[in-house]
């Protein structure tokens, strides 16, 4: 028996659907029977369709094989499909090029997105649903920061890169009364606030512990 690896074998247009179906529709390709092969590619359709059953409520599906069964036959396929068959060009053409932003960011631990509202913020001319705003910022930031540092953080260091991202414009008179604890906020995101050296020190005392009761026995 001679032994066939896949390196050496055709790639698929459409891995995907494995080395079987390709072989199908290799083989329905040489069919010379018209409704023979019909049939065959029906039949194949069929088996595509149940390789992945959670599809079949999406639109088209049913399009969506017959355009996979002519990707795979590299477009040579001859059968009476009851969708229009696809040009080659249509999947061959390249997707635009994505714009990728380069404006800076000041602290990459708040992000862009958080300076975007910072601005909107800065922009608000009523006073006091500014002052609401600059509470929900600043609240929004220690959660970014926790989360970043896994670590709490105080709040004197939230109000000033708040005044800092800002220029100035949205300020905090009472930080530690206006924003939520380290801990609320902890155990809201599953943050573990503890220093890693505490956690290591109860560690070892467990450690000792259970050695000096092994002497004692």
């Amino acid at each position: 028996m001679k032994l066939t690896y896949n390196s050496s074998r055709p790639d698929l247009a459409l891995p995907e659907y494995g080395r079987g179906i390709q072989n199908m529709v290799d083989h329905a390709m040489t069919i010379e029977d018209r409704e023979e092969r019909n049939r065959c590619v029906r039949a194949i359709i069929t088996t595509m369709g149940n390789l992945f059953p959670m599809l079949r409520d999406t639109d088209d599906f049913k399009h969506k094989l017959w355009d996979h069964i002519h990707i795979m036959s590299g477009f040579q396929l001859d059968v009476d499909s009851p969708y229009p068959k696809p040009e080659p060009e249509t999947f061959q053409t390249k997707p635009k090029r994505l714009e990728y932003p380069q404006s800076d960011i000041r602290f990459g631990h708040y992000g862009k997105t958080i300076e975007r509202i910072i601005e909107d913020a800065c922009m608000e001319e009523d006073e006091e649903k500014r002052k609401q705003m600059t509470v929900g910022i600043a609240n929004l930031m220690k959660r970014t920061y926790m989360v970043w540092a896994q670590n709490s953080v105080k709040d004197d260091v939230i109000a000033k890169d708040l005044k800092l991202l800002s220029k100035g414009k949205l300020t905090l008179e009472n930080p530690e009364e206006e924003l939520a604890s380290a801990s609320r906020i902890a155990q809201q995101m599953g943050i573990n606030t503890k220093p890693q050296s505490q956690q290591q020190s109860r560690g070892r005392k467990g450690h000792y512990k259970k050695k000096s009761r092994r002497k004692r026995k």
